[in-house]
């Protein structure tokens, strides 16, 4: 077994403890239609449900290759797989695949299933949940980066609103910031119940959701870099799948999904005609959309609520051509300044970057 830190290590053989069934399941098999010898990506771990999923289809010459950032996540997996040959597991963001070596070979499958995940969740110690009291983190990786109770205590009011608005889509989203920020100067928001009863005092009544679930949401965005991440890691699996590779993707909210069909759109169809550029340039398509945006069945919807806002995408690569990623011709040059992802992340406002130039919102 390999883990992700380059250092290799045996583990003694185990057996693989009986997981639940994770979201569209059946659909994400299907659709990666596992070749017994290929070698497959799961970019999110959390639990190994799908990855569990793709292992029980290899056979003894296929391989699957495991990333998360969460070291929860990734320990689980050593556990779970302990002693597979076949299984090799790496600690990081689906955005830096393309710098694992073990991914240069090219693979046949890309499976990323986003998000924040049920694990996660449920432990309230990690600071996701407004449900559950606990330290306001937030952190897929609770060892790196800003958690969101430092982000909180040092972004202005205005840094605030804009990314409760660009990522929760959140209306109130100049109202809670300024909330936030008054309550602030008389004590820190360290907890996440206190962060939510604070959003709840300043909202409408009326709401059928819990009136802290957008800025949840937002600040956890924020805070892991999702979308940037998300954006950088399309264009690595592109490069790195093998043509007649599938990309298997589960959004779990409109800003997820519309990145995802835009990518696979970007790559599958020529763009529209444009008057101001007479001479027609040739399209080659490198993807080939499976169908459109897969949802759960009503049984599975009502078994895991979770299920009810899932969308699955599946792309097939055809080849090269004039919409080819970055990647495949600047080599694994992750967050290179002239690829088309980092250009788009640059527009996302992350921990690390300027204040974002707009701000949205109601009062």
């Amino acid at each position: 077994m390999t883990r992700g830190d380059g250092e290799r290590q045996s583990a003694p053989a185990g057996h693989l403890p009986a997981l639940h069934v994770p979201v569209l399941y059946t659909q994400v098999m299907e659709g990666l239609q596992v070749k017994e010898d290929g070698t497959y990506l799961d970019g999110t771990f959390g639990r190994g449900g799908h990855a569990r999923g793709v292992l029980q289809r290899l056979g003894p010459g296929g391989r699957l290759l495991v990333m998360d950032k969460d070291p929860d996540a990734i320990a689980h997996a050593e556990r779970t797989f302990a002693g597979d040959a076949r299984v090799s597991i790496f600690r990081g963001s689906f955005a830096s695949l393309a710098q694992w070596d073990d991914t240069a070979a090219g693979l046949d499958g890309v499976l990323l299933d986003l998000g924040v995940s049920s694990p996660q969740l449920d432990v309230a110690e990690r600071g996701f949940s407004f449900g559950k009291d606990g330290p306001l983190d937030m952190r897929m990786d609770p060892q790196s980066g800003e958690s969101a109770a430092d982000w909180i205590a040092r972004a202005d009011e205005r840094e605030i609103a804009d990314v409760l608005w660009t990522y929760g889509e959140e209306k109130q989203s100049r109202r809670i910031a300024r909330a936030i920020v008054a309550r602030r100067a008389t004590q820190p928001f360290t907890r996440t119940a206190d962060l939510a009863a604070a959003i709840a005092s300043v909202m409408p009544r009326g709401e059928k959701i819990h009136p802290a679930t957008r800025s949840f949401q937002a600040i956890r965005i924020h805070i892991n870099r999702e979308l940037s991440d998300l954006e950088v890691g399309l264009d690595a699996a592109l490069a790195r799948l093998k043509v007649g590779g599938r990309l298997a993707v589960i959004s779990f909210h409109s800003l997820e999904d519309r990145i995802v069909k835009q990518f696979i759109n970007k790559h599958a169809k020529a763009p529209p005609a444009n008057r101001r550029f007479p001479v027609a340039v040739d399209f080659v398509p490198t993807l080939r959309a499976i169908g459109s945006g897969q949802k759960g069945e009503a049984d599975e919807v009502s078994a895991n609520p979770r299920a009810r806002s899932a969308v699955l995408r599946v792309a097939e690569k055809l080849g090269i051509g004039s919409g080819e990623s970055e990647f495949a011709t600047a080599g694994s040059g992750m967050g290179a300044d002239s690829s088309p992802a980092a250009a788009s992340a640059s527009r996302i406002p992350n921990p690390d970057s300027p204040l974002p130039a707009s701000t949205r919102g109601t009062a």
